[in-house]
Formats: C-alpha cells, structure tokens, sequence
C-alpha cells in the first residue's frame, strides 16, 4: 500500500540534494550534493529523489525522508488518512444498513426511511432512501477516496497499472454508474432493472473505499516505527559537551560546536559526548548501549571511548577524534535508516499481476460491448452498455484488494494473543521463508541480569562470611557484579557488616577494614598486587571461567579465603526454543559483544551452530549482510542499542519486549515476554497466514475468472443468460465474503 511522508524539523545534520522542481524528481545518480535540504525518495522505487514531499511519479505513492532528522515529527499522511478512515467508516456503516438490512432486519428499512416522509416530491424521481444513499456514499467517494482516484488515474495516465489502477476504475465505476442511474433513470433500459427498481451501487463504492483506508493506516503505522526508532537513536546523545581550551578553562559548548582534536572533560554520571581517546584519568564506562553487555568497561590512558555511552565512577580527559556524522552513534543511525527501507510490499506480486489484469478487464468489456453493439438482440447498444458495466463491477478489485490485507490483519491479532506483536504485513510474509536466525547472548538468550553461580570458600573460612564480607564491600556499588553479590547475600540471610578505610582500585576491584580485618575483593590482578596466593585455586577457577562465569576473589588479611562465580544466566525458555527452531531446519547464530570465552560456554550448552565473540554494532549489521549475501533469508533477534542495524538490516528484525525502545523500534517483531519461543510461534503464524493468503487470492482470480465471462455473455447464446449490474455486484460481494471468511479461519490456528 501507500507509504508515509514526514516533514522534518531538528538541527541534525542532514544530506541534501538539488532537484528541478519542474519535473519533481530524479534519479539516485542524477542528484547533485549541497550543503542543506532533506532528501525524499519512494518506498517502492528508492532510485526517486525529490527535495520536496509529493507523490512518486512511478507509482503515486508519498515520498518519505531518507533520513528523518528530528525529534518532533508529524505524520501528515497518517493524520489524513486515518481521518478519512474514520469518516468513511460512520459513513460506510448507515449506508450497509439501508442496502443490506433487508437481509438482516425483520423489516423493509428502505420503506421505512421512505414512510418518515410524505413522499418525495413529483420533481424527484428517486426515493429518500436513494437520495440519502448517494448523499452518505459522496463524501466517502469524494473526499475520503480521492487519494485512491488520484493514484489510480496518474497509472493511467504514466500507464504504470497497480492496484490503485483496479480501486480507482471500481470505485469510480460504481460510484459514477449509481449517480446516472440516479439522476437519469429513464435513460437506462430496463435490462438494468430489477423489479423496476433502480441498481445504485453507493454502498459497494464507499465500503471499498473505507477497507483500503483501513489498510492504508496500518501500513503507515507500521512504516513510522522505523523513524521513531531513529528518533530515538537521536536522544541518546547528550546535547552538551565540555571543552577545555589552551589556557586551561572549562567551557559548556553545544555538541556541534566540538571539532576533532577538542581537549574534553568527561564527569561522572553525564554521556561521553563524542568519539574518542583518554588523555588523562581511569573510569568504568557503561557501553551497554553499544556492546548490549551489562558490565562496564575500565578506562584509561589510551581507550577508545565512544559518543553517547555513560561514564561512572571516574572524571577523565579525552580528546575528540570523530564528531558530527562520524561518530559511531551517526552511523547506526544512518544504518537502520538504510536498512529500515522498505522492502518489496507483501502486496508486489498482486500489484504486478493487477496492471495486466486491469488491461484484461478493460478488454474484455471493450470486446463485450463491441460484441453486443453489432450481433446482440435489441436494444443492442442498451444491451451493449449493461454487459460492459457488468464485466468492470464483477471485476471489481474489492476480493483482491481483501485477500492480503485481512489474512494478515487476523494473522497479527493471533499472534498478539501469543505474546507476538507483528508489527509489519511483510514479517508473516518473510517468516516463513527464514532459514537462519541470528541472536544476540544478553538479554536475549540470558536474563541480561549477571546472578551468583557459585560460592567457594578455602583455608577454612565459611562460606556465609566470605558472602557477608563480599556483600559489605561492594554495598554502596551500582556495578551489576556488585549489585549481584548484595542481591545474593540478601536472599540467603548473609550477614553483613561496617566497611572502614574504604578504597576502589579501578580495573581490578574493591578494599576495606571490617571489623579490623583487611578485606579485599577483585580479580586476579588486585590478588597479585597484593601478593595474595590464587594458584592452588586456579585449576577450579578456570573451570568456572570456561563456563561462562566472572570470578572475584575474596583475601582476608592477605590470606585468600575464597571465590564467588558470578554469570548471566540462559533462560530458562532458551533451550526449549533453540530446539523448536533446529527441528524447523534453521540455523542459529549467536553474535554477541561479550568476550570469547563466555560466549563460546553459552553456545555449547545450547549447541548453536555458530558464534561470533567481541563484535560490534557494525559487525552485527555487517554479518547480517553477508548472510543474505550468501543467499540466506535471515531473522535478527536482540534487545540492546547495538542491535538496532542489524535488526533493521534483517529480512525481518525480531526484538525482546524486555529490551530498550530502540530495538524495538527498528524490528519487526516484538516478543512481548522476551520469550524465543515466540521466534517458533511466528514461524507457525507465519505458514498457515501466507497459506490463508494464497487461498484468498485463488478465491479472488476464481471469482473473476469464473463472473468475468458470464458477466461478458458467454452463456447467452446457449442458455439465454446475461448478468445485471445488480447480480454481477452481488458476485463481487459473494467474492469478498468468501475471502473474509477464509480469513478468520486463521484464529483458531494452532501455533
């Protein structure tokens, strides 16, 4: 369907173009660089570049920005048309009642309508009914269609036939026909009566109106989540930075005003405002926003550091090496807006296959007509006129248009009911055509919360007191290590005691005086600094190591009195889908920013097909690419920042509703619970929707192919039979409840 179009406000640095306004768009190649504007391209022909927001002059689809830049967008095409949907829909549902009630209600509505009045007038030839018809049916028509009018004639007109060529000649055909019929019934013969009564068909007119409405608003809610997703990449960089000069003072600068080579300031607790290197200081930075791991990283003289992570403990210097749309922040936002471009829509190969259709139609009305005006009884050309009428309302687009969009509809509302949010048609599309899916670790495959695993006590001391110790010492910590152990002491009653002399050794880890011992607590850096002994434990240690675990020892006054493994454990669910998703025939691939070692423990307990440790965003989006290079259909499931590109770069991103706004902006499909097994779910959703589908559009072509001849008066010779109007609508309708119907089957699916 159509595609949104947003107008974009913001300071961000955007590419711009130079476009001859005359013929509103060009070619990729033909568009000259400047230095201000915003790029708009279509959806479904990216190589059009307009400065301007309008209408693709391919298809007539809204152009939308390349790269959205703001915070604060409106959605102007969304806003129309849901106001157009809404009003059709009042309107749509009074007009059903008066055309369809006599099949529903125990009474004639239309002689009710009429028995309010005294009668019409003698210089009206309708009824009130009629004339109330027409005047619910107009504003729908007019107003609310006119976009569909407007795009169906322009394919005329470039002679690029779609769907919109189908909507707006039945549309128009119906709405038009009815308003003839109308104004001037003694002109039609009576081959179009039935009953002497009039064949207006306002209300066939204005419900197909209202149902592609309905599918334009939820294509363009679906199509605006990849700007929210950029917009929200956006807020993620701080807006300030500070800057220290040559003589020494501190300045707050605005983030664009820092150039490469600025000496920075980076205090506790603010956003590293750009890329670049440590000058001067140590501190732990939380770059969970770029690697997803939850522990943060140590910092010192000579580490990258990136724009838009959290600093923590420590103030450092650095100095800016990438700004504006270098840093690695401007990348990822540049990625997934490349990769959130829409694909081929779920509805291409019915648009391809609906331009020669309506070639065929419209021939075989010309054919009918011509046919009858020369051999057919009398009247000839009256006879002539209601054959080609039939022939265009039986082929009347409103199955076709019904046959994607509800099987999908259906499809997404079971899926929700799974814990499954699909958020675009063409992920059920896509499903069921994936073979390979790549994972993130944290928070997809683990808990993304590190838990103590085991607790080891030497040398004679007890377990509750290593425990107890451990958790005083890091008390006032936020680290997620920390921040594990207190939580661990708390569920198993350790008890805890007052820390003196307190002390953090960046990198390596914590120590006190408690109770006038000396404590200490850290890796096994901060053991051999104070010459502490940890070989005879190292064995054990290691084995902890290999399976994922972070290990920190505990001295007491200088001794070495234990060991706590800490890990991110594997939900509990993860095994089971893993094997769900194997038994399907995909393959699964875990790329995770985690180290090596822990990665590798993770994979083999769950036996994954392959790993990739240390990656970044980049090399995520990166792998993702060479896998559909490689001809592979792949599904990206992740929950972090870093997992944006990628999930956008996939042929269908999946993301963990435990995760951040971002990824799940940038996917697909939102696993609610953070539960993998709903990758398996979406997969079943996924075959029998696009088994529902292809059912619906045998059933629309079966119609047609079926109506169309009878409607032409194939039959006639043999069997004396032509269609009305009136019976050639009733077919179409016919049509479109055997699709619907179809349809819901797909509610009781199991999955």
């Amino acid at each position: 369907m159509a595609s949104s179009h947003t107008h974009v406000h913001g300071h961000a640095q955007r590419a711009s173009v130079g476009i001859d306004h005359k013929h509103g768009a060009m070619d990729a190649a033909d568009i000259p660089a400047q230095d201000s504007g915003v790029i708009y391209t279509c959806p479904m022909h990216p190589q059009i570049r307009a400065s301007a927001p309008g209408s693709c002059p391919i298809c007539g689809m809204a152009l939308e920005p390349v790269l959205p830049a703001g915070t604060h967008e409106r959605n102007i095409e969304l806003e129309s048309m849901t106001r157009r949907f809404w009003v059709g829909l009042v309107l749509s549902i009074p007009l059903l009642m008066m055309t369809m009630g006599k099949m529903i209600l125990p009474f004639d509505i239309d002689s009710a309508i009429d028995g309010l009045f005294s009668g019409a007038p003698h210089w009206m030839r309708a009824s009130w009914s009629q004339c109330i018809q027409a005047l619910l049916a107009t504003p729908v028509v007019v107003w609310g269609g006119w976009p569909f009018l407007e795009r169906g004639l322009k394919s005329f007109v470039t002679w690029r036939l779609n769907m919109f060529s189908l909507i707006g000649l039945g549309v128009a055909v119906a709405y038009v026909f009815s308003l003839f019929a109308l104004f001037f019934p003694d002109v039609l013969p009576q081959a179009f009566r039935r009953d002497h009564e009039l064949p207006l068909y306002f209300e066939a007119a204005a419900v197909i109106v209202t149902l592609v409405l309905l599918g334009q608003v939820l294509e363009l809610r679906a199509r605006s989540r990849t700007s929210s997703a950029i917009r929200d990449l956006l807020k993620l960089a701080p807006h300030t930075a500070v800057r220290i000069g040559p003589d020494g003072v501190e300045e707050t600068i605005p983030l664009e005003a820092v150039v490469v080579g600025d000496a920075l300031r980076v205090k506790p607790g603010s956003k590293i405002p750009v890329d670049g290197v440590v000058t001067e200081g140590r501190s732990s930075v939380d770059e969970s926003m770029i690697t997803g791991e939850s522990i943060p990283a140590e910092k010192v003289a000579g580490s990258k550091v990136t724009g838009a992570t959290v600093n923590q403990t420590g103030t450092f210097l650095m100095r800016a090496e990438n700004v504006g749309s270098d840093t690695l922040l401007a990348r990822i936002v540049q990625m997934v807006a490349e990769a959130g471009r829409s694909r081929a829509p779920i509805q291409k190969l019915a648009d391809q296959v609906s331009g020669w259709f309506v070639l065929a139609v419209i021939g075989i009305a010309t054919a009918a007509f011509l046919v009858w005006a020369v051999a057919g009884p009398a009247p000839a050309l009256a006879n002539a006129l209601v054959v080609a009428i039939s022939v265009l309302i039986i082929a009347c687009p409103c199955a076709l248009g019904l046959a994607t969009p509800v099987s999908i509809i259906v499809g997404v509302g079971r899926g929700a009911r799974e814990g499954v949010l699909i958020k675009e048609a063409e992920a059920l599309e896509l499903m069921e055509k994936v073979d390979t899916v790549v994972v993130d670790k944290t928070g997809t495959l683990t808990e993304g919360k590190p838990r103590v695993q085991k607790v080891v006590a030497v040398n004679a001391a007890r377990q509750s007191r290593i425990l107890g110790y451990a958790a005083s010492l890091e008390g006032a910590s936020e680290h997620p290590l920390a921040q594990a152990i207190t939580t661990f002491a708390k569920e198993t009653g350790a008890t805890t005691s007052q820390v003196d002399e307190f002390d953090s050794v960046p990198g390596k880890g914590v120590t006190g005086n408690i109770g006038g011992h000396a404590v200490s607590l850290g890796n096994a850096r901060l053991m051999a600094d104070l010459g502490i002994d940890c070989a005879f434990v190292e064995r054990d240690t290691d084995r902890l190591r290999e399976a994922g675990q972070t290990v920190m020892y505990l001295a007491i006054d200088g001794d070495l009195a234990g060991y706590i493994g800490v890990a991110d454990p594997v939900k509990g669910t993860t095994p089971e889908a893993v094997q769900q998703l194997k038994a399907s025939g995909v393959r699964i691939v875990m790329l995770t920013g985690d180290n090596e070692v822990t990665a590798r423990a993770v994979a083999s307990s769950l036996a994954l097909d392959d790993v990739k440790a240390g990656v970044l965003p980049e090399d995520k989006y990166r792998h993702v690419q060479e896998l559909q290079q490689s001809g592979r259909i792949v599904a990206m499931a992740g929950d972090g920042v870093n997992d944006a590109p990628a999930l956008a770069q996939a042929n269908v991103g999946i993301a963990m509703g435990t995760g951040t706004d971002v990824a799940m902006n940038s996917a697909r499909i939102v696993l609610v619970k953070g539960d993998l097994r709903g990758i398996a779910r979406a997969r079943s959703m996924s075959v029998a929707t696009m088994k529902n589908i292809r059912q619906n559009l045998f059933f629309a072509f079966a119609y047609n192919a079926i109506g169309i001849p009878i409607a032409a008066g194939v039959l006639y010779p043999w069997l004396g039979i032509v269609l009305s109007p009136i019976i050639a609508s009733a077919a179409m309708a016919l049509s479109s409840v055997s699709v619907i119907g179809n349809a819901l089957r797909l509610r009781g699916v199991r999955t």
